[in-house]
């Protein structure tokens, strides 16, 4: 009986997911681009001894990379800190949470539109910046190769911020509030017993944001198309969104498919890596 109710699901799933992941593995041993009304021609590791040799790829690679290392920790302490504030008992702290999750909800497409504005050499940062006399002449924050992509790594971070903050406040409201009154006791009071108590607590929590936020920063697409498509000379160019110039622009889909395959080792052995970890610290507590 339980996989009959499973089936439905299972079958969605394998035509959706699971097929086009085996034919996506497939292509990227053959050569299939340009005409795609021809059929493909296994080639073998071709595709990948390109890959090795394509210096764009490395480039996306380390400017992804470098996305993980900025924007996870981030997103793993900055919301942590949002919902202990929030969680305080005082009046009118709902709207505080509404504002704080408010960039959650909005569409992406939206977002990054008004980010391109506010980062425009005439936008309302330059202009504050100018009036406050911190700045001479506007800063490029989205035509520098030096401030591109760090530009877009802010709107990850303040459209992710309310997300993960509502993860940790669920956790946040499931510890007991004599936990807390019996380490006031004990001396621990203030942010000190945030350090005693809500972070060994919330480490499963930690664990599953750091998860779902690297998997979120490796696949980054829609800000880098909509503020800079990657430029300027590529210094803000995901690997997504190399695979998306190869594959919907350049039509070299079998290319394309190698380099999700890289993608998703990636990011299969950044989760388990992770997960280790997480319950190597478990076992220690």
């Amino acid at each position: 009986m339980p996989y009959l109710f499973l089936l439905p699901a299972m079958v969605l799933l394998t035509l959706t997911v699971f097929w086009p992941a085996l034919q996506a593995f497939y292509l990227s041993f053959t050569r299939y681009e340009y005409d795609l009304t021809q059929a493909p021609t296994w080639v073998g590791l071709a595709n990948f001894e390109r890959l090795l040799q394509d210096q764009v790829f490395w480039q996306t690679l380390g400017n992804t990379i470098l996305y993980l290392i900025c924007v996870v920790p981030l997103l793993a302490i900055a919301p942590l800190g949002l919902a202990i504030l929030v969680n305080q008992t005082l009046p009118g702290m709902h709207w505080f949470r509404t504002a704080y999750y408010t960039p959650v909800i909005i569409s992406m497409v939206v977002a990054g539109i008004a980010w391109r504005w506010l980062y425009a050499q005439n936008g309302l940062f330059n202009q504050l910046l100018q009036q406050l006399g911190w700045i001479d002449t506007a800063i490029p924050w989205l035509t520098s190769p030096d401030l591109a992509l760090f530009s877009v790594m802010a709107v990850t971070v303040w459209k992710g911020l309310g997300y993960y903050m509502v993860i940790y406040l669920a956790g946040l409201q499931g510890i007991s509030a004599d936990l807390y009154e019996a380490a006031a006791l004990d001396g621990s009071d203030g942010w000190g017993k945030h350090w005693d108590i809500t972070l060994p607590l919330m480490r499963p929590y930690l664990l599953l944001v750091g998860v779902i936020s690297a998997i979120s920063a490796t696949k980054v697409f829609e800000e880098v198309y909509i503020m800079t498509q990657g430029g300027p000379l590529n210094s803000s160019k995901t690997i997504v969104y190399y695979l998306y110039e190869r594959a919907f622009q350049d039509l070299e889909i079998s290319y394309a498919c190698t380099i999700g395959l890289v993608l998703f080792i990636l990011i299969f052995s950044f989760s388990v890596i992770n997960l280790k970890l997480g319950q190597g610290r478990n076992l220690s507590l």
